[in-house]
């Protein structure tokens, strides 16, 4: 692979893209309001599961949550909008809540996913940067990111936003695990494998202490 004739431009352009998407993430704190208090409310009430969707970027990041919240304690899975339109929407029971991933709110299969969702399922939360899209205004609960204007490359593909969008989600699975008292001794009987499961009893017994 040949060297870029202008190494120093090249260099800076890559701590460019670090430095907007570490802005993204730091901005997701603001997110963190009482609408992020109403949704996590919604989640502990669930007595079902929780189904988490997107498409495209924010669909990798939808699947990654849906694993994170089953390892916290809410049963958790993924379902993109193209299997959902498939058949896959019959998943869904009065008593799950569903989580819809989408920068803009304007994916016409996401959408259309969501409104026979909000039908089937007993309430949609939406985490978006356009509150006021069509997606948002078919949501019980809106999750406004507030996203710097240069986020994401080019401002168009799903770089800094969809970490956002990430954290944000992170943030709720830690909320809703500490809420329903999970503790980290159920955490390691489902997560025995991998160096996580290894190095369980030492882990367990700093978590312990740390545990507020």
């Amino acid at each position: 692979m040949s060297v870029p004739p202008n190494i120093d431009a090249f260099l800076e352009r890559a701590r460019q893209v670090i430095i907007a998407e570490s802005t993204a993430v730091r901005g997701a704190v603001d997110s963190v309001d009482q609408s992020f208090v109403e949704a996590a409310r919604v989640l502990l009430a669930c007595s079902g599961k929780v189904l988490i969707t997107g498409s495209g970027t924010s669909g990798m990041i939808a699947k990654r949550a849906a694993h994170l919240f089953s390892v916290g304690g809410t049963p958790a899975l993924h379902l993109s909008p193209d299997d959902g339109l498939h058949g896959g929407l019959g998943v869904l029971r009065k008593n799950d809540v569903v989580i819809a991933i989408s920068k803009g709110g304007a994916s016409e299969e996401l959408n259309q996913f969501c409104s026979r969702a909000r039908v089937l399922a007993g309430a949609l939360i939406v985490i978006t940067a356009a509150p006021e899209s069509d997606l948002a205004k078919i949501a019980d609960h809106v999750l406004h990111l507030r996203l710097p204007a240069e986020s994401d490359l080019g401002t168009v593909v799903a770089t800094g936003s969809s970490l956002a969008a990430a954290a944000l989600l992170d943030a709720m699975v830690e909320i809703t695990r500490a809420a329903r008292g999970y503790s980290w001794s159920e955490f390691f009987f489902t997560h025995p494998s991998g160096a996580v499961g290894k190095n369980a009893e030492d882990a367990l017994h700093r978590l312990t202490q740390e545990e507020p």
